[in-house]
């Protein structure tokens, strides 16, 4: 699986962006789908993630209620939907895949990762 994120940019605080992964291959329905991020001098964190069929969703406490991850399996293309951004959301967003129908909360269940897009958020 190849995965192609894009979406990023820069927004002032309070803002929104809808990051978009599309995915090759014919098997996009079987895998999990995540987003992870990691900002300058941190460790990556895991952001979102989603079951194969859309039916599971699953986030970190920090972006509760603001994100929402979803998927189009026709399309092959998993989206993270951003609102009320803060400054501390700005990082390197990746997706990633992972062969597995339940959602994924770990770095290590992912096996194949997107290049990443920047997301800046200005105070």
């Amino acid at each position: 699986v190849q995965l192609q994120a894009s979406g990023g940019g820069l927004v002032q605080a309070g803002g929104s962006l809808r990051l978009s992964c599309a995915a090759s291959g014919r098997t996009f329905s079987s895998y999990a789908m995540g987003w992870f991020r990691q900002a300058p001098g941190k460790e990556r964190e895991f952001v979102a993630s989603i079951s194969w069929s859309g039916g599971s969703t699953y986030y970190t406490d920090s972006v509760k209620g603001r994100f929402t991850i979803s998927r189009d399996n026709a399309k092959n293309t998993v989206y993270l939907q951003m609102n009320s951004l803060k400054p501390e959301d700005t990082a390197v967003y990746y997706c990633a895949a992972a062969y597995y129908k339940g959602v994924v909360a770990t770095h290590s269940g992912y096996a194949y990762w997107g290049q990443g897009t920047q997301v800046t958020v200005s105070s």
